[in-house]
């Protein structure tokens, strides 16, 4: 899988940029991307060191509109510790 594939966007919220503060990031990533995979489009596209990478797969929501059900797409979500003193500065400016 290529690098660009990996990686589809950052998580923008309240708690995610409360980690951000303590050295741990959160993307939204392809399912099909594991934990090796990951770790290494990171270091290779904000040249920084990865310690750990924690997967979690989200199911999507049911949805209902008048009479008709439907269902938001699974997503998966990395949280990525970097190494102490690393930053990832195009985080901060989203």
């Amino acid at each position: 899988m290529e690098l660009i594939n990996i990686l589809k966007k950052p998580v923008i919220s309240e708690k995610s940029f409360a980690k951000a503060e303590e050295g741990k990031y959160v993307f939204v990533v392809a399912t099909e991307a594991n934990k090796i995979e990951i770790k290494k489009a990171i270091e290779k596209l904000f040249k920084v060191t990865v310690v750990n990478v924690r997967t979690v797969v989200t199911k999507g929501k049911v949805k209902r509109a008048g009479r008709k059900f439907g269902k938001r797409s699974d997503f998966k979500k990395a949280y990525v510790t970097l190494k102490k003193g690393d930053k990832i500065e195009e985080f901060k400016g989203i």
